[in-house]
């Protein structure tokens, strides 16, 4: 037993979920934005209560993985570990912001020395910015450049920064998983819509999927680039209208999670680099 991994004391295969929490959670800020208050979610799996990254966490602590959350605050995460340790997983929170450089420096340097180095990386961090301007406001010209660079920072130097942290790692043991949770604003180029998120900077987020997949398959490291093609079941999105209207329409996130372990788990003879996951009920976006 490694005693400098106090608090990964059984040395367990580590999975560190970069986002682990939803912003359509009951308390999420898309869920206060858009109905003006928090939600209660008592009725809802405790599975799909925290989104995707929420149920890849819970997914790799039931596969025997010690999980490593991450948000900008921990208090964020607290239901969401408490929930892990209640189905007998293990878990620690981190707090990690992905604006600051220094504050991913801190947090891995902290999993190191509690958890030791990721085994699977999961980075399913997302945004609001954008959602809240109003109709007529979807040109270029509108966006301010807060926004833009926010947009920016999460979905392009974001996972820029985490990859040099801990592709490093997984080079060096000739095995390792760096999952990316995308959309399908990322297939390719396309305006923002009012009430969206300003999502056209993902694009640069699969790019860097597929050029990591090029440099690190060699050494042994799986990297893909999930899309999710459609709107995601979570307290938040179950409300609203149209999920109302067309509740086949929603993606189970534990069905997501276990499709993130499934990449996870691939033979390397035949690796899947891209996975889409649509709704039998839509088209599926291109």
């Amino acid at each position: 037993m490694n005693q400098n991994r106090t608090s990964n004391a059984l040395d367990k295969p580590v999975a560190m979920v970069v986002g682990a929490t939803s912003k359509w959670q009951s308390d999420g800020r898309n869920t206060k934005l858009v109905h003006g208050q928090a939600l209660d979610d008592s009725h809802m799996p405790v599975g799909m209560r925290w989104g995707i990254g929420g149920a890849v966490a819970q997914k790799f602590a039931r596969e025997g993985f010690f999980v490593v959350l991450t948000s900008r605050a921990k208090a964020n995460a607290a239901a969401l570990e408490a929930a892990i340790r209640e189905q007998g997983g293990a878990c620690m929170t981190v707090e990690l912001d992905l604006v600051s450089h220094q504050s991913i420096t801190d947090a891995f340097a902290t999993i190191r020395r509690d958890a030791g180095d990721p085994d699977v990386l999961v980075y399913n961090a997302g945004y609001l910015e954008g959602r809240d301007l109003p109709p007529g406001k979807e040109l270029l010209e509108h966006i301010p450049v807060e926004m833009f660079e926010t947009a920016q920072h999460i979905a392009s130097r974001g996972p820029f920064l985490i990859a040099k942290e801990a592709l490093p790692a997984m080079r060096k043991k000739g095995e390792g998983s760096f999952l990316i949770s995308n959309n399908a604003k990322s297939l390719r180029g396309s305006k923002r819509l009012t009430g969206e998120s300003l999502y056209y900077p993902r694009v640069l987020m699969r790019t860097l999927a597929q050029v990591l997949t090029e440099e690190y398959s060699e050494h042994g490291v799986h990297v893909a680039n999930v899309v999710i093609d459609g709107l995601i079941d979570s307290p938040g999105t179950r409300s609203l209208p149209l999920a109302e209207e067309h509740p086949d329409r929603l993606i189970n996130p534990i069905k997501i999670a276990e499709a993130f372990y499934y990449l996870h788990t691939q033979d390397r003879s035949c690796w899947t680099h891209e996975l889409q996951l649509t709704p039998f009920s839509t088209k599926p976006s291109y």
